[in-house]
């Protein structure tokens, strides 16, 4: 009866993705608003961006450096700004980049922007905080905009995620992910072992019936004995 419950509601998600994503819409969250694009990840009718947020406000980001990896729609970054915190914020799709762009300047908050695949395009930097909203459904994105939901047939995004991961590990010890039941999470965490990565359960919060998680990643090596 849940699966089925849940296959409505999904249904009718992406029913309603469709119909709201005919044009660019606005998000707003502490007196920040974002114009976000159709084919940038969607905070508005999604709950994980909002989780985050919340999440966000309770921790001291002032002179701090956040990784947002991931951006889409960047409202967290523009938050972590607002904070006071020196932010970098990354995502494969150039729009999403275009857009943080903007709502920057309409902000007044200052980001610095990098078009990256992951980590592939980040270099010998150093960060407080990195904060990841990943995709996690199964299955083969076909476009840039598929990439902010799919991770691949067999988790690539987080295969690639993990092992990059590892040589941030010692330079960065609060690296953040939130994810949802609806996904696959005691296989990811095995993903996750394999590069001597562990999730610690910092944040639960149930949502509409739907239980998500913010875990805090952590190298096994470096975890007391």
């Amino acid at each position: 009866m849940r699966n089925l419950i849940k296959k409505t509601l999904h249904f009718f998600l992406k029913l309603g993705l469709k119909l709201f994503y005919l044009k660019p819409r606005k998000y707003s969250y502490d007196d920040i608003t974002v114009i976000v694009h159709p084919d940038v990840f969607p905070p508005q009718l999604t709950i994980s961006t909002k989780i985050l947020l919340d999440f966000l406000s309770l921790i001291k980001l002032n002179n701090k450096t956040v990784l947002e990896l991931g951006c889409g729609s960047g409202i967290i970054s523009l938050f972590a700004s607002k904070k006071g915190a020196t932010v970098i914020a990354t995502d494969i799709n150039q729009t999403a980049l275009e857009y943080l762009k903007k709502n920057s300047h309409r902000n007044s908050l200052k980001v610095e922007l990098i078009h990256s695949d992951l980590f592939n395009n980040i270099e010998n930097r150093i960060f407080d905080y990195i904060i990841i909203n990943p995709p996690y459904y199964p299955k083969i994105p076909k476009n840039v905009k598929e990439q902010a939901w799919f991770c691949g047939e067999d988790f690539e995004y987080f295969k690639k995620l993990f092992k990059q991961l590892t040589n941030h590990i010692n330079t960065s010890f609060n690296i953040y992910m939130i994810l949802s039941e609806d996904c696959k999470i005691d296989y990811i965490k095995v993903i996750a072992t394999k590069s001597n990565l562990v999730f610690d359960t910092v944040l639960e919060k149930k949502v509409f019936g739907e239980k998500n998680y913010i875990f805090q990643i952590k190298s096994k090596t470096l975890e007391p004995s």
